[in-house]
């Protein structure tokens, strides 16, 4: 039988990690709390500026199709502006981001990005209107069109802020969405380079194999919404 103070202490337990959460959910838009920062985390976009960014091959921000709006950069529907990313690269690292899309839209996170492969950038946590993409390798949260995620895939409706995380660390990759770990990976094994050999990416050399590179945005010509962007670097895994 529980006693009295047992109870008193899983409800005091309880009414703190609603506080947690509740001060969690009351954060301003792209900003971090003292423990991220004690953690090592930075943010990748301010909520203001498009400081940190410029075009996929260029040396500048894209003019025109994505806008800063409510905080968020947006991908603007109907208008080419070309895929963005990072002027940082990165190696070993843990990247979280919120994300929401229009029904039947596209659109994808690319890592490990290289410019010198520009028809294979890099690997793809895919972002989709799931109703619109067949198949587990096209669906949300997949290595796009080469491992399809796990069976505990739950997107928000379309229209809804999605939360997902990327771990990648030496050759060992995560993707997780709302909390879950959905996928993972290790770069280069037999799985991945099966899975590459089956897929448009098959040429490309290097492709699914670690390396240094940059984040990136793309451009699917569907509207597509970003905000809290974040990331935490690691010491670089010895291989």
């Amino acid at each position: 039988m529980k006693t009295r103070s047992h109870l008193l202490k899983t409800l005091a337990t309880g009414v703190c990690a609603l506080a947690v959460a509740a001060g969690v959910a009351d954060q301003p838009l792209n900003t971090l709390t003292a423990a991220e920062k004690e953690a090592g985390w930075r943010l990748l976009f301010d909520g203001k500026t498009t400081q940190g960014w410029r075009g996929y091959g260029k040396t500048e921000f894209p003019k025109q199709g994505w806008v800063i709006e409510d905080g968020c950069l947006k991908k603007v529907a109907g208008v080419h502006g070309g895929d963005i990313v990072t002027e940082a690269e990165f190696e070993d690292y843990e990247f979280s981001w919120e994300w929401k899309l229009p029904p039947k839209a596209n659109n994808g996170i690319k890592y490990l990005v290289l410019e010198s492969r520009p028809h294979a950038p890099g690997p793809e946590y895919q972002m989709v209107d799931d109703a619109t993409e067949p198949g587990a390798i096209h669906a949300t949260a997949s290595f796009y069109a080469v491992l399809p995620p796990g069976p505990n895939v739950k997107p928000k409706p379309m229209g809804e802020w999605n939360s997902s995380r990327l771990l990648v660390r030496g050759n060992h990759v995560e993707h997780w969405l709302n909390g879950e770990k959905v996928l993972a990976y290790e770069l280069g094994s037999p799985e991945v380079k099966a899975g590459v050999a089956k897929s448009k990416f098959r040429n490309a050399p290097g492709f699914g194999e670690k390396c240094k590179g940059r984040i990136l945005l793309t451009d699917h010509n569907d509207e597509a919404w970003f905000r809290n962007l974040k990331l935490r670097e690691f010491p670089a895994e010895k291989r």
